[in-house]
């Protein structure tokens, strides 16, 4: 993700590069260009209803304003040292200017209590519609066909290579796959809730082999975002539960919205909306490079009787992209503690924090 109002960011960017020169279905066949019914040129007309999500179609890239893919996972080595890692791209496109993609990558060190993350942005004559799907943004690159997945970052201080593959069906939110996250407002949006996942993490040089467990996230839309933010949160329990969250606030900080999707060990689905979801804050955390003041830890309560406990990995895991996006957030590994009816499991994820932090001056990259 999954994230945040960046947008305005990069269509100035956009500018700049120019001047400087609905319910699940199959079908046999790939992504195509033609596969979009609404071209991103043509998002002033009167917006249709939104169609079905069919696959593999969906799994591509779509001719709208606005798509990303988005992987968050928990890794570890063969000695036992835990890593958690994030890795996006944001495809943008509008009134026929060039595409531009973003892209963040970041890398928690859990045992070394450290957070390194870095930034791409690029501007191409048209979008990147391959299939089987392959987006590059500098030198970085992401490459899927639907089951298996390929990350390939390379930065100053840091670097992962990670193949990954996909375990369970892909899960649609709002039960038909198109996602209301404020009034108004929504996207496409479906999740791969757990993608077995190896390969290699490089830190200062010193390569480590890993392996672990990852989520992506795919939203697109012609939808373009305002003021506000919101906390999103996906969660994998021990025992084969996925959980994802989503909470929405207004440009004053005010809930708006909550909604969620929990997919079961035996792939039953608990659609969840607002009076479902009791999500309390229990501390915050101040960024000593934003000076944002962001909720650090949380308690989760939802049907039927279900109590989870997230608690941040690290504190510092704050992104300052202002350089490709805009927007500086939060984002990082969490611990779970869960409970039901009296039983108690264990597991892992990843939160969001959007909103926070207002950008003033571009930072560089630890």
């Amino acid at each position: 993700m999954r994230r945040r109002a960046f947008l305005g960011t990069l269509a100035l960017g956009l500018l700049a590069c120019r001047s400087s020169n609905g319910p699940q279905s199959q079908e046999p066949m790939g992504p195509t260009p033609s596969a979009s019914p609404r071209p991103a040129s043509l998002f002033l007309t009167p917006p249709p209803a939104p169609g079905p999500v069919v696959f593999p179609r969906d799994f591509g890239s779509h001719d709208v304003l606005t798509e990303w893919w988005y992987y968050t996972g928990h890794l570890r080595s063969a000695a036992g040292e835990r890593f958690g890692f994030e890795f996006v791209i944001f495809q943008v496109q509008r009134f026929g200017y060039p595409a531009v993609y973003a892209a963040h990558a970041a890398l928690t060190l859990v045992d070394r209590q450290a957070f390194l993350w870095d930034e791409r942005l690029i501007a191409v004559p048209q979008r990147q519609e391959s299939w089987p799907l392959v987006l590059a943004v500098a030198d970085w690159m992401m490459a899927s066909d639907s089951e298996s997945d390929r990350i390939t970052v390379r930065s100053g201080s840091f670097g992962f290579i990670l193949e990954l593959q996909n375990l369970r069906p892909p899960l649609l939110h709002d039960e038909d796959g198109y996602f209301s996250w404020a009034p108004e407002t929504g996207s496409y949006y479906y999740s791969r809730t757990r993608l077995a996942t190896r390969g290699v993490v490089s830190v200062g040089g010193h390569d480590v082999s890993v392996s672990g467990l990852a989520w992506n996230d795919h939203q697109w839309g012609n939808f373009l975002l305002g003021g506000g933010g919101w906390d999103w949160f996906a969660i994998q329990l021990e025992d084969g539960t996925d959980l994802m969250l989503w909470q929405s606030r207004d440009a004053a900080q005010r809930v708006i919205q909550r909604s969620g999707t929990l997919l079961r060990a035996d792939g039953g689905i608990l659609w969840l909306h607002d009076a479902d979801i009791r999500l309390q804050a229990t501390g915050s955390w101040q960024s000593p490079h934003s000076s944002a003041i962001y909720p650090s830890g949380w308690r989760i309560e939802l049907p039927p009787d279900i109590t989870l406990t997230v608690t941040p990995l690290v504190l510092d895991q704050e992104l300052q992209t202002v350089r490709s996006t805009g927007v500086i957030y939060w984002e990082g590994a969490v611990s779970v503690i869960a409970a039901q009816a009296g039983v108690k499991t264990i597991g892992e994820g990843y939160v969001e924090l959007t909103g926070y932090a207002t950008p003033s001056v571009p930072v560089t990259p630890p």
